[in-house]
């Protein structure tokens, strides 16, 4: 259950404010049809979280758990640093239709924005940290809906009532501390 809680409250906040979060809204914008926006999200993020989770839950096979620890710790302070400088949303090809669907063209999309994204690369360390890669992955896949379906559903409104600041300094410390804490405690 740890695991479970851990992992949502950790992607929520660090997708506040993300480039994913910022597609969410755009593609809210542009489509105006929130829930198959809504299920494109829900199934682009199984699919990242979980291949992002078997590589976590890979790499505790060949590393050993000392240097995991290391590596772990080292990730999480880079994260809290990564946490503090905001994102940008790159381009918007803004008038275009989508070819496939609003739900096959949200899955895909957000598919391929979340590669190398924060709440992915945080999903490898939880999963790698805690030995429970499903708790890992439903809890990730849940905190990245908590953070982007009220932006799908109530817009520009969210970003407005946010101040996505103060969640990236939260984020950023509850990042320091969980590395802090891996490198400090012995599991």
């Amino acid at each position: 259950m740890e695991a479970f809680l851990v992992s949502t409250g950790i992607v929520a906040l660090a997708e506040m404010g993300d480039k994913t979060q910022l597609l969410a809204l755009v593609l809210a914008a542009r489509f105006r049809k929130p829930w198959p926006i809504v299920a494109g999200i829900f199934v682009a993020t199984i699919a990242n979280h979980a291949l992002a989770g078997a590589l976590g839950a890979w790499l505790t096979t060949l590393i050993s758990p000392q240097m995991l620890r290391y590596i772990l710790g080292a990730s999480f302070l880079a994260m809290a640093v990564w946490m503090l400088i905001p994102d940008k949303l790159e381009s918007d090809e803004e008038g275009k239709a989508p070819r496939f669907g609003v739900f096959a063209t949200t899955v895909v999309v957000f598919f391929l924005a979340e590669m190398g994204d924060k709440t992915q690369i945080a999903t490898v360390m939880l999963a790698a940290r805690y030995d429970a890669m499903v708790a890992v992955v439903a809890g990730t896949t849940l905190g990245m809906m908590l953070a982007n379906a009220p932006v799908v559903w109530l817009g520009e409104r969210v970003t407005r009532l946010v101040p996505l600041r103060v969640v990236h300094i939260i984020s950023a410390i509850i990042f320091a501390v969980l590395g802090v804490m891996a490198l400090l405690i012995k599991a």
